[in-house]
């Protein structure tokens, strides 16, 4: 069984107060893939152009990330170029260039079409409709991530994908946006009625919320010390998220709270280096220590 996800392969530009990167690895596909594959195999449908070689190839081999959905074609891959001042929660877009992903129409392989899981990443809702209709038969649970642009100029197609989805994966500005509610509770409902039953709300330093039918939970960010790059870690997030539970094969409001620890643990090890640097070289005991850490640190002892 695997996790497929839908999503970008792209290269970034990248420049905050501690230092810069240019041509870096990025993508949604890109960070949620390593994250997720720390836990559940993972298959990808993305696109590519020519510039991308093997040294970016490399990145994904020896681990359980299945390659046969990303398509490469003539021309240059998808580029974004950003900059962060000390406020590391939002980045600014310097330019945009989306090459070979301006084309991009997902294409699942016959083998993709039985996926159990499924991550719809940020990408035209029109889209992401049509990798739902493209499944043979429905996965266990569908979840999606957006932005304020499709929010803003693609919402019908946004609400008829909606309808299929089981967990909404968005951040605070986004979801208010998406509801026209200020409180975060009031929202919650709003999203029920629009089909998602569980609602991931990532907050950036300021942590990530879970509302679920059965109970909500929140947690706060991993403390560091050290941040450099918070580029793909929303995407790291999803992907350590979602991981978990294909490989506990389980969406129960305790899974569902493992797995956000287990999100913000992963998205912890992304902001420490730049890129996909940090991602690519942690270990499962660096995971699991970091994990067990965490979990001591919200525990509150009985009164």
């Amino acid at each position: 069984m695997s996790l497929l996800a839908i999503g970008s392969v792209a290269f970034d530009d990248v420049e905050t107060p501690f230092g810069r990167r240019e041509r870096a690895l990025g993508g949604s596909a890109t960070y949620f893939s390593l994250s997720a594959s720390r836990f559940h195999p993972v298959r990808i449908v993305a696109v590519v152009g020519e510039d991308f070689g093997p040294d970016q190839m490399r990145v994904f081999e020896g681990r359980p990330i299945d390659l046969t959905g990303l398509s490469r074609v003539p021309g240059r891959s998808f580029h974004w170029q950003g900059a962060y001042g000390y406020d590391l929660n939002e980045a600014r877009t310097l330019a945009t260039h989306l090459n070979v992903f301006a084309d991009f129409r997902p294409d699942l392989p016959a083998g993709y079409r039985t996926s159990p899981y499924l991550f719809l990443g940020n990408i035209d809702p029109v889209l992401q409709l049509e990798v739902v209709r493209q499944m043979a038969e429905r996965p266990k649970w569908i979840a999606l991530d957006t932005m304020n642009y499709w929010i803003r100029g693609a919402r019908p197609a946004l609400e008829k994908v909606l309808r299929e989805v089981d967990i909404l994966l968005v951040n605070d500005a986004e979801v208010r946006e998406l509801t026209q509610e200020h409180s975060l509770l009031k929202a919650y409902r709003r999203i029920q009625a629009m089909g998602p039953g569980v609602l991931v709300v990532k907050r950036g330093e300021y942590g990530v919320a879970l509302f679920t039918p059965e109970g909500h939970f929140a947690a706060p960010a991993y403390p560091l010390e050290d941040v450099f790059d918070p580029t793909g870690a929303g995407d790291t997030f999803a992907g350590g998220f979602l991981g978990y539970l294909a490989w506990i094969d389980r969406k129960d409001v305790t899974a569902l709270k493992h797995a956000t620890l287990v999100g913000s643990v992963m998205a912890s090890f992304t902001v420490e280096q730049f890129s996909t640097e940090r991602l690519e070289q942690i270990t499962q005991d660096e995971v699991r220590n970091r994990l067990a850490l965490f979990s001591d640190m919200i525990r509150v002892e009985d009164l």
